[in-house]
């Protein structure tokens, strides 16, 4: 859950910078100051000083009008990485898992309306790919990632999150009725594992399984692929290998 600190003891020049970084997505990777203003409902003013002060600290670089994230706001990151040993303990868990699997995984965390990426397979035989990497936001209501976070997360932030998070029609499949994703997501707490048919990518199915206890996990581990490559009949032993490699993960990531 967040932390409630004072107003008063909140840098406001510091919160609208993040939230100039926060524009730049895989929509958005070149910008100009009057789409950032756009974006973020900053006055283009106030977000020409932050943006050169984010190239003076060379986290974006400008290209005549245009403005874009450098490699260097990857440090930003590195230390959660680093803090909680990733390289080191998380990552040879996911190669291990992606193995026996066949599949690619990844490993997410919540962050606001969103899942992240925080850890992903790097198998050069993986099948398919849908482009998912590290830092890689997806929708909670929607992906079988984010609504095992859901399942198995605080429960308070889960339900504000089933009221309030942002639903999107992905595809023809999404649901888009706040009961119908709370029942899955209900069903997604019992059984332990969550199933996703073609709603956030047409013909995808992901199967994701909760990173530690229930009601505190914040953490999901989970695989996305074609549909086709995944028939029914190997859903339950797949379910077993993530679950296998997600109590591993759970015990080194305490």
């Amino acid at each position: 859950m967040q932390t409630e600190i004072p107003t008063k003891d909140i840098s406001l020049t510091f919160m609208k910078g993040m939230t100039v970084l926060r524009a730049f997505d895989e929509n958005h990777s070149r910008l100009t100051l009057a789409e950032i203003s756009r974006l973020t409902d900053i006055e283009r003013a106030v977000v020409r000083r932050l943006v050169l002060t984010l190239v003076y600290l060379g986290y974006v670089r400008k290209e005549e009008n245009r403005y874009s994230l450098t490699p260097h706001v990857l440090v930003l990151g590195s230390g959660f990485l680093r803090g909680n040993q990733f390289g080191r303990l998380v990552q040879p868990l996911i190669e291990m898992c992606a193995r026996e699997l066949g599949y690619s995984v990844g490993l997410a965390m919540r962050d606001g309306i969103d899942a992240v990426y925080v850890a992903q397979s790097s198998q050069q035989n993986a099948r398919y790919t849908f482009g998912f990497t590290v830092g890689s936001r997806l929708p909670l209501l929607s992906t079988s990632i984010g609504r095992m976070l859901l399942a198995w997360g605080d429960g308070d932030w889960a339900k504000g999150m089933l009221e309030t998070a942002p639903i999107e029609q992905f595809t023809v499949d999404t649901i888009m009725d706040r009961a119908r994703i709370a029942q899955e997501v209900g069903r997604a707490r019992e059984t332990g594992v969550s199933i996703v048919h073609g709603e956030f990518e047409a013909g995808a199915i992901g199967i994701s399984v909760p990173v530690g206890l229930l009601g505190v996990a914040e953490a999901a581990l989970g695989l996305s692929e074609p549909h086709t490559e995944i028939p029914p009949e190997t859903h339950q032993k797949l379910v077993e290998i993530l679950h296998r490699y997600a109590g591993q993960i759970s015990a080194v990531l305490k």
